[in-house]
């Protein structure tokens, strides 16, 4: 596999509040393969954000949300999301991520954005909060633009939640046509610090917003 920057194994069973620690110093943990044992910390030298402020909703992904296709939701299916993004060929999630980050979730620092076609979930994204930030580990899609449609809705609930950092880990080019960005280690460690001694929330936001009140929202 690719050098990740990773800073070292852990092969002991992951505490959620050990996790917590590690995302606060700017580390987080993968898997080589849904089968491996071992987890490796993961400190790259570049580090893909977004500006919640620059989020880029294409005509065409505009079009798509507006379609009435898709139903969203926040926090109803965290679970099946993790499996969804963990369901590919090559996965760094594996048993212990899908345990410990279910039991984030259930302490409230761990949360999801669901796309449902009808009663089939076909597309999901989700991460971790601390403080104002919010760290996306994972998304995919079983329908066109169905994980750009969940990227979409929890920028807006970011946005209207009070969060300040939006950390990608990576930048792809899936991410990059949609705003997100690479900074410097050094960049991130500073944005990140000033972030968790902020309040935010998730739940804030309360109900997803339709369609035209988040295009319009993130028009301004």
């Amino acid at each position: 596999m690719p050098d990740r920057g990773a800073a070292g194994t852990e092969v002991l069973p992951l505490a959620p509040e050990l996790l917590l620690r590690a995302y606060a110093a700017g580390l987080f943990p993968m898997a080589d393969s849904r089968e491996a044992t071992e987890l490796r910390w993961i400190d790259p030298p570049l580090r893909g954000v977004f500006s919640l402020n620059d989020f880029h909703i294409s005509r065409s992904l505009a079009r798509r949300i507006r379609s009435g296709r898709f139903r969203v939701t926040a926090d109803r299916a965290f679970a099946a999301v993790m499996e969804g993004c963990a369901g590919r060929e090559e996965t760094w999630i594996n048993d212990q991520i899908m345990s410990v980050y279910g039991a984030l979730h259930r302490a409230g620092h761990a949360h999801s954005i669901e796309v449902w076609e009808g009663e089939m979930l076909v597309g999901g994204v989700y991460g971790v909060t601390l403080g104002a930030a919010f760290f996306g580990e994972s998304m995919f899609s079983r329908r066109t633009d169905a994980s750009k449609i969940a990227l979409a809705y929890l920028v807006d609930r970011l946005r209207a939640g009070g969060y300040v950092l939006f950390d990608t880990q990576f930048l792809t080019p899936h991410l990059a046509s949609l705003g997100a960005i690479e900074i410097p280690r050094a960049t991130y460690l500073k944005q990140l610090h000033a972030a968790i001694r902020k309040d935010a929330s998730f739940e804030a936001p309360g109900d997803i917003p339709a369609p035209e009140v988040l295009l319009s929202r993130q028009a301004q």
